[in-house]
């Protein structure tokens, strides 16, 4: 009874912890060892140092091994899957944050598997992760791919694919650009359709200068080799959250000054 009345305390502030921004931790990807599945998620914590801990590395592989090995419709059902030892994701993820003391969460994953196509995967570190999907090309070609993508941070495939709020923001941007400059109407048109060409020469994969060749696109690099890309997952570790910001000299400060 002792011991269950303390997991139940543990697990009580493990959730009072749930609240607490966790922008560190890993991005693992996993590949089936045919190659026609691949995996990704990003696990998160709070420090740097208990993302490098074997309890917290050793939780990541075991979700992204489960991701690799079963189709999830979202995160809830992904949480609520059992791992090897029966325990749903989210109670050993609840249990593990009793034990570390930081809050832990099972951010995001993503899943390709393929049939006639060819997945690759690269790994930056522990920070940065990518999956693509090729039709044709080689398996070299692959991972070129997805190490450019890692470096360039490609928005998606082709300029059909970028969202059209995206665009519109950009043009209208461009535009108020353009009238600032006080020439005719046409040529301020052209201006912002030349700027528009550009922009998406610069987010979408097709349009971007090969990181190892920027004399070619990846455009054409894919044309010459009779391959395309089917599609791409970039995780970029902590994208998007919002950290809080320590200033350790005013917090000092602010102590000497009331005592």
């Amino acid at each position: 009874a002792a011991v269950e009345l303390m997991r139940k305390q543990g697990l009580a502030k493990a959730d009072k912890k749930a609240g607490r921004t966790a922008a560190e931790g890993v991005v693992i990807a996993r590949q089936s060892d045919d190659g026609k599945i691949a995996a990704m998620v990003e696990v998160n914590c709070e420090t740097d140092f208990v993302a490098k801990g074997d309890d917290f590395q050793g939780f990541a592989v075991a979700v992204a091994d489960l991701v690799l090995g079963s189709d999830f419709a979202d995160l809830d059902a992904l949480l609520a899957a059992p791992l090897a030892d029966g325990k749903s994701v989210d109670q050993v993820r609840r249990e593990l944050v009793a034990k570390i003391g930081e809050n832990i969460a099972v951010r995001r994953f993503a899943r390709f598997a393929t049939a006639a196509g060819r997945l690759s995967t690269y790994l930056h570190g522990s920070r940065i992760g990518v999956m693509v999907e090729l039709s044709g090309g080689s398996d070299d070609l692959a991972k070129d791919v997805a190490m450019h993508v890692a470096a360039s941070k490609p928005v998606c495939v082709s300029a059909e694919q970028v969202p059209a709020e995206l665009v519109a923001k950009e043009r209208e941007i461009f535009a108020a650009q353009a009238a600032e400059s006080g020439k005719p109407a046409d040529i301020v048109a052209k201006m912002v359709e030349g700027r528009i060409r550009k922009f998406l020469g610069e987010v979408t994969l097709l349009g971007q200068p090969f990181v190892k060749d920027p004399d070619q696109t990846v455009e054409k690099l894919l044309k010459a080799a009779t391959a395309s890309v089917l599609g791409f997952q970039r995780f970029e570790l902590g994208e998007g959250i919002e950290k809080k910001v320590e200033n350790f000299a005013e917090e000092v400060m602010a102590q000497v000054r009331g005592s």
